[in-house]
């Protein structure tokens, strides 16, 4: 949630942030702002010199229209800038980030919340402060200016900023100017993402890669609770504490127009073209011709083979893409696995010990509830493996081992390429542990690997089969519900057909597992509701599939219009489709990886019908970094 982008260098700062912040517009946000540092003239600085700041509720395109009419002066080389998804205090634009202190030469941006901001609150206004904003941040740019002030920091920017943060609690990534400090930025963070640009006499910090890459691909990733200091010469990175700090330099590997439409209508349209190539790029590099090779394995095989019971903790799309790797893992290695919401995972105490293993799944690698889950993992002596798209990030860096899905850059809210490719990292963990526990034969390892290998093609067939699926979207876009149901791995697919339309066209949508309808689910089924069923491979999974076709003819027989995905050439459950999607054939384990795919383009279709804007839904953000 929320962008935030810091530039000083040797052009104008303002068009630098600009460009920024509409790069970070993915990540979810209800209003924006942008804060300059005036230029000194041959004089200096004037001794009356403020922070220049402009700041609008809603769209980038609010603030750029006011910053354009000059209402304001926003000339000069140090700048920042954020998009802000709120937390304490409504979307407004007193709220709307940079805060300042009351001298106005301090000013501060912020991403996550202050925990312990209530107390601090308190104690600025029993000091005779006024705050002019109902949010937590302008907390921050008080103590910071204060610190500036007087004191045994006064004058020391990285200083007073490092004095402040052992002050907070909670989750967050600040960055701040002061008029007295030109040409310097300091950041700093803590459970919350941050990293640095690194280019030729100018420097950047940002939430986000994709906010700098069209001027520099050199990048720093900041550890927990670690402070920068940027100047158009160079950079200090520095703890809280101020001791030494051990940080990642990084390459960007992406290109600029991995995060561009590329003649696509909408990122998610691409993004969902992109996902045999997702598939793929997670896949390579896994297997080295005999084994089942993982990225950052810091696990060695006979720490696996004495694991006896696997917990995978996920929120959202994430969470169903660990629904579908319990299936597997218990199959491939007779252990039993428990699949948690993470943000429920440590408060129910679980049962963990040195023999267990965690595995964390989260995009970003920075989701809040997912973080702490590893945390809480770790505190029990748990083992932890990350299955992240993010290089760097914290959840890596706090697990044992990672599997990077190397989807490249998800920009639409809505999760597609990730959650496949989120299935596939989770499919090469289950091998992994197969191949540890000598539950799978070198041969079997192989050939189930292969078959993974073959998944992209599969998915390129899909993709080519899916424009009826849009116009089946439009058809049916005034529904007021629609219901999905599905078994065994079809059932996590019908939870995530459903998360994706009530995501995208804020329509009441659920999924079941079709052998619960009778116990309830059923009520809801009248004349004309869609009802969309996953079925299973007629040859490798017959019993499932005749009580799906058994669940068909009951929602039928109801008046639901049957919205059937099946495997191609399955003859017996045409008769009971008003409408057949059909699937190229895969390993009955690996249908999600096809199966999905339908499911992402109806929600698509039917949002867009309805007039919504499918790459920003409302209310939602890309990176959930707050619990």
């Amino acid at each position: 949630m929320c962008g935030i982008v810091g530039y000083t260098g040797p052009k104008q700062a303002l068009p630098v942030v600009l460009d920024g912040l509409r790069r970070l517009e993915y990540r979810g946000y209800d209003s924006a702002g942008v804060a300059v540092l005036p230029e000194p003239g041959a004089d200096g600085l004037a001794p009356d010199a403020v922070q220049q700041t402009a700041k609008k509720a809603g769209v980038l395109a609010n603030l750029t229209a006011y910053v354009d009419t000059g209402a304001v002066s926003l000339a000069g080389r140090t700048g920042m800038g954020h998009t802000r998804w709120a937390t304490h205090g409504g979307p407004t634009d007193r709220n709307a980030h940079p805060h300042t202190d009351r001298s106005r030469r301090t000013a501060v941006i912020h991403n996550g919340i202050i925990e312990n901001f209530a107390p601090l609150r308190t104690e600025l206004e029993n000091s005779g402060i006024e705050l002019a904003s109902d949010t937590d941040t302008e907390v921050v740019a008080h103590l910071l200016g204060a610190a500036f002030d007087t004191g045994a920091t006064a004058g020391d920017l990285a200083a007073s900023m490092a004095a402040v943060c052992r002050r907070l609690e909670g989750a967050f990534t600040l960055v701040a100017t002061h008029v007295d400090a030109p040409g310097v930025i300091v950041a700093a963070r803590r459970n919350s993402p941050l990293v640095v640009g690194v280019g030729e006499g100018e420097m950047f910090v940002a939430s986000d890669v994709a906010a700098f890459i069209s001027h520099t691909r050199e990048a720093i990733e900041l550890g927990q609770d670690q402070l920068v200091v940027i100047t158009p010469d160079g950079y200090k990175i520095t703890c809280f504490s101020g001791g030494e700090a051990d940080y990642r330099t990084f390459h960007v590997d992406w290109d600029l127009a991995a995060a561009e439409k590329g003649g696509f209508a909408t990122f998610m349209d691409k993004e969902i073209a992109e996902q045999p190539a997702a598939v793929a790029d997670t896949l390579r590099g896994h297997f080295d011709g005999t084994r089942i090779v993982l990225d950052e394995q810091r696990l060695g095989e006979d720490e696996l083979r004495t694991i006896d019971k696997v917990f995978v903790v996920a929120c959202g799309s994430a969470y169903h893409s660990g629904l579908v790797a319990k299936y597997a893992i218990e199959h491939w290695t007779r252990l039993p696995v428990e699949v948690e919401l993470a943000s429920e995972f440590r408060y129910r105490d679980p049962v963990l010990d040195r023999d267990t293993l965690v595995v964390a799944v989260s995009q970003s690698g920075e989701t809040a509830d997912t973080l702490e889950a590893v945390r809480h993992a770790r505190r029990q002596r748990a083992r932890v493996l990350a299955v992240c798209n993010t290089n760097g990030s914290q959840i890596p860096r706090e697990s044992d081992a990672v599997v990077y899905t190397h989807a490249g850059p998800e920009v639409g809210v809505a999760s597609t390429k990730a959650f496949l490719a989120q299935i596939t990292a989770n499919y090469l963990v289950g091998l992994a542990l197969a191949q540890a526990r000598g539950t799978k034969y070198a041969d079997e390892v192989a050939r189930d690997f292969q078959a993974l290998s073959e998944i992209p093609r599969a998915v390129e067939q899909t993709l080519e089969l899916l424009e009826p699926v849009r116009e089946l979207g439009r058809s049916i876009a005034d529904s007021k519900a629609v219901l999905f149901l599905g078994r065994h791995v079809g059932f996590p697919v019908a939870l995530e057909g459903a998360l994706k339309l009530k995501e995208l066209a804020y329509m009441h949508a659920e999924g079941f597992a079709a052998g619960e309808l009778k116990h309830g689910p059923i009520a809801l089924v009248e004349e004309g509701l869609p009802v969309v069923v996953v079925t299973p491979s007629p040859k490798s999974m017959p019993l499932l599939h005749s009580k799906l076709l058994s669940n068909i003819r009951e929602v039928q027989a109801r008046g639901a219009r049957t919205i059937v995905i099946g495997e191609e050439g399955d003859d017996t459950i045409a008769p009971f489709a008003d409408f057949l999607i059909e699937l190229p054939r895969v390993p009955a384990l690996l249908q999600p990886l096809v199966s999905t795919i339908p499911l992402q383009v109806l929600a698509a279709e039917i949002a867009r019908t309805r007039g919504y804007d499918i790459d920003k839904p409302r209310n939602l953000a890309k990176s959930v970094t707050v619990e």
